[in-house]
């Protein structure tokens, strides 16, 4: 588990903090639930601290389910909804089918936080709060988190499925949906950072081994070495697109700046990972983060808390569901 003494820049991070908090909801407070859930913090990390423990993947996971969540219509737990018969939920859009996960983790804290305060921390700040502790609990940065969120009404496939950012698309168009949240370009380079743990089905970059943009070819930016692994690991074969291999080999649970180092190296593996040494502006950041790991923790600390701030609900908008899987019947 991370020390808090390996981040020398945390006041640094709080004074980029204190200059985009003004842009956020007037009800978001660092202190919400101090008086009226005190045993939050301790119930967060002891939980994500578990779940780590049982499982290594689930730092990605988490991380991955924070984003996945506030890309869509904005931070409001919309996507640990199950579907109901009033709408198809974002659980089964193409994006998250048997891809994403956490959702046993963030229930099992919201059960021990009914049972210590009930109905009074939502689900979205269980896991804004989750996706920051397994990054510190990675060695990454911490940074921190506004808290008040209210858990939204419904979800939707349709929203998962247009609004998320994939692997297959080109730079500008991820960039064009990193805009449409309030997110900019610096954005786009440092939350891709994020692929410095985790993994990767195949599906996700095979093309790149054998039918780049429709050549019959690699991709002849992609290392040879590492082109004849994941060849090994990922054939060519419709059996092998739910196999997975780490998206960055160099260092698979540790939060790092390696990420970057292996775009230098043209060892990213995915197309839209690789695709950020393609522009000059996203490539003179990755080598910036390349040479200095401060600079990125600093940086994905500071996107991390515009990413949590994206289309909140607050005050007597949306709930405070009791589970997060479904919204409260009154």
């Amino acid at each position: 588990m991370a020390s808090r003494s390996m981040f020398p820049c945390l006041t640094v991070f709080f004074c980029v903090i204190s200059i985009l908090a003004p842009l956020t909801a007037a009800q978001l407070d660092y202190s919400y639930y101090e008086r009226a859930c005190p045993s939050l913090p301790r119930i967060i990390r002891w939980n994500v601290w578990a779940a780590l423990r049982n499982d290594s993947r689930i730092a990605a996971s988490l991380l991955r389910l924070h984003f996945h969540d506030c890309f869509v219509n904005g931070c409001d737990g919309s996507v640990l909804l199950d579907d109901t018969n009033d709408f198809k939920g974002e659980k089964n859009a193409a994006p998250n089918r048997n891809s994403a996960r956490g959702y046993e983790t963030i229930d099992i804290i919201k059960a021990d936080l009914e049972r210590a305060c009930p109905s009074t921390v939502s689900c979205v700040d269980i896991l804004t709060l989750a996706a920051r502790e397994v990054v510190v609990m990675s060695d990454g940065p911490f940074w921190p988190v506004l808290l008040g969120r209210r858990d939204g009404l419904t979800a939707s496939e349709k929203a998962a499925n247009e609004q998320l950012p994939s692997p297959f698309e080109p730079l500008d168009k991820i960039a064009a949906k990193f805009s449409d949240k309030g997110l900019d370009l610096r954005d786009v380079v440092v939350l891709s950072g994020a692929h410095t743990i985790g993994f990767a089905q195949c599906f996700t970059f095979k093309r790149r081994l054998f039918n780049y943009q429709d050549s019959g070819k690699p991709d002849p930016n992609l290392d040879s070495s590492m082109l004849s692994n994941l060849q090994s690991t990922c054939p060519d074969t419709d059996g092998s697109n739910s196999k997975i291999t780490p998206l960055d080999i160099q260092s698979v649970n540790r939060f790092d700046n390696a990420y970057y180092r292996n775009l230098m190296n043209n060892s990213g593996l995915l197309e839209s990972d690789q695709a950020l040494m393609s522009n000059s502006q996203t490539a003179d950041m990755v080598r910036s983060y390349s040479l200095y790991p401060y600079l990125f923790y600093r940086d994905f600390a500071a996107s991390m808390v515009k990413l949590g701030n994206v289309g909140v609900l607050t005050g007597q908008n949306g709930q405070i569901r009791k589970v997060c899987g479904s919204v409260n019947n009154y």
